[in-house]
């Protein structure tokens, strides 16, 4: 009885293991020091956005799962609410995920955000961060945060972040950051 006990929980934490590497897809994001990978993707506002425009600026590029889910929105309405803070700090927010530009415009505007939110529909900039989950064609955005300094480097790494406190954690980085 005992073996079966163990065979079936071998088979259970065998499915386990499968399914979890099946919906992360483990590519390694930029490490601190590390250049950041430029892009160019359509923002909410129907433009395109190219990292390498923001050189000289601190940005906070930020990766999330999806639009208008209760996570995805906690976390834009904290960048929002601290925006005036992320201003006096010379920082730009810039949100990335696998929706497309006009359901980013849809809540932008049901959330008022002032910040762009970037269409990388085809999963390749969530990818170049490490930043992406899925199995098969299904992609999502993983929660995943870069500050990327002035001279265009990786200055601050948050890997599966708690969307409530994290603009607060983002700020004090910055400020941590601009300090030294």
């Amino acid at each position: 009885m005992k073996t079966i006990k163990y065979i079936a929980s071998s088979l259970v934490l065998g499915l386990g293991v499968l399914v979890w590497t099946a919906f992360n897809i483990h590519d390694d994001p930029p490490a601190v020091g590390d250049t950041a990978p430029d892009f160019t993707l359509v923002s909410n506002e129907g433009t395109e956005v190219t990292l390498s425009d923001y050189q000289g600026e601190w940005v906070v590029l930020y990766f999330y799962p999806k639009d208008f889910t209760s996570g995805c929105t906690i976390q834009a309405r904290g960048f929002q609410r601290d925006m005036d803070q992320y201003i006096e700090r010379g920082a730009t927010i810039l949100g990335v995920s696998v929706d497309d530009a006009e359901t980013h415009a849809s809540f932008c505007e049901k959330e008022s955000l002032t910040f762009k939110l970037l269409a990388d529909t085809k999963a390749a900039v969530s990818k170049a961060y490490g930043s992406v989950r899925g199995i098969a064609k299904i992609k999502m955005s993983a929660r995943n945060t870069f500050i990327i300094n002035p001279e265009g480097k990786v200055a601050e790494v948050f890997l599966g972040v708690n969307p409530t406190p994290h603009s607060e954690e983002v700020l004090a980085a910055l400020d941590r950051l601009q300090a030294s």
